[in-house]
């Protein structure tokens, strides 16, 4: 690869030369050191790193305080996935409120499931 492709290959992933950006070394040192590095900073606990299962729990906490929709509000929540909507306000924007709430807990569960499946 020629200096200006190792450059291009560099710039699209965010790194930077390891050295004289002027020598074709030290991009190739950067991409060949980049995957090694990003998981040695891992197991360090720098930059992305897992949360502690104090944190998950608390997670799991807001969940719980969230709850389980009733059935009325199941079947609101799909006819609103349909894209029906209420007209009259406030009640469209406690439609609004409650499908967001449901997808909000659908996230968390995500979430978690994601976490713990570590």
């Amino acid at each position: 690869m020629t200096l200006q492709d190792l450059k291009v290959l560099c710039l699209r992933y965010g790194l930077k030369p390891t050295g004289n950006p002027g020598y074709k070394t030290s991009w190739i040192t950067s991409l060949m050191a980049f995957p090694a590095l990003a998981l040695q900073q891992l197991e360090e606990g720098r930059g992305l790193k897992s949360p502690s299962f104090a944190c998950v729990q608390n997670l799991g906490t807001c969940l719980d305080e969230i709850a389980t929709p009733t059935d009325e509000q199941s079947a609101l929540i799909k006819i609103s996935l349909e894209g029906r909507r209420i007209q009259r306000y406030p009640d469209r924007y406690n439609q609004e409120k409650l499908i967001a709430i449901w997808k909000a807990k659908n996230h968390l569960e995500q979430v978690i499931d994601f976490l713990s499946s570590q």
